[in-house]
């Protein structure tokens, strides 16, 4: 199955589980630069739409998609399936704790930190190989701020951050209306150092 980026968001098994649209994937995406044979980490992995797009991008390498919700793990694995993306591994639990007996990655995705976000950030700058990237999105202005306070605190990273609003062009009628979705901050933090090979 050939893949281009930004899968549209109907073709995903979903439930009440919510999910990255596909214009914030793409960013994300883009932003990761994830290698053909990447490692990459999903916290808070929702339904999957990020990790199976990682995993597509990461054909030789592995995704663990980490997820605090049984039906999220359930999602993840029939999207996998339905992508056929059998390099995605779901993984239930919370981080940091369900980050134990990870493997190093060149990219790690935070997408939602359930108020532990200090001891994410910590737990995966251990987990990211020298040159790898951290993606932190952010729904909230809280979480944007502690991101950007945490990571600017560590010197080996460069941080960089962005707010993304999307309106989406909807016809009702005759007419064509504006629905807006959340607006979403990308924190985007590289570490010093080159990757291996």
């Amino acid at each position: 199955m050939s893949h281009s980026l930004g899968i549209p968001d109907e073709q995903f098994i979903r439930g009440d589980i919510p999910m990255t649209k596909q214009e914030i994937r793409i960013l994300t995406l883009a932003k990761a630069s994830i290698g053909a044979a990447d490692t990459v980490i999903d916290i808070g992995a929702g339904t999957g739409s990020l990790s199976i797009e990682a995993a597509l991008l990461a054909r030789q390498g592995r995704v663990y998609a980490i997820e605090r919700e049984p039906e999220g793990i359930e999602l993840i694995k029939a999207n996998a399936a339905k992508f056929e993306a059998g390099n995605v591994k779901a993984v239930l639990g919370s981080a940091p704790a369900a980050l134990a007996g990870l493997p190093a990655a060149e990219v790690i995705l935070i997408g939602g930190s359930g108020g532990r976000l200090p001891d994410i950030l910590s737990s995966a700058d251990q987990l990211l190989k020298p040159g790898g990237r951290l993606i932190v999105t952010a729904v909230t202005v809280e979480t944007l701020s502690a991101a950007l306070q945490l990571m600017r605190q560590r010197p080996a990273y460069a941080v960089e951050a962005c707010c993304v609003q999307v309106t989406r062009i909807q016809p009702v009628g005759t007419s064509n209306m504006f629905k807006a979705l959340n607006p979403i901050y990308i924190i985007t933090c590289t570490k010093e150092g080159q990757a291996a090979g």
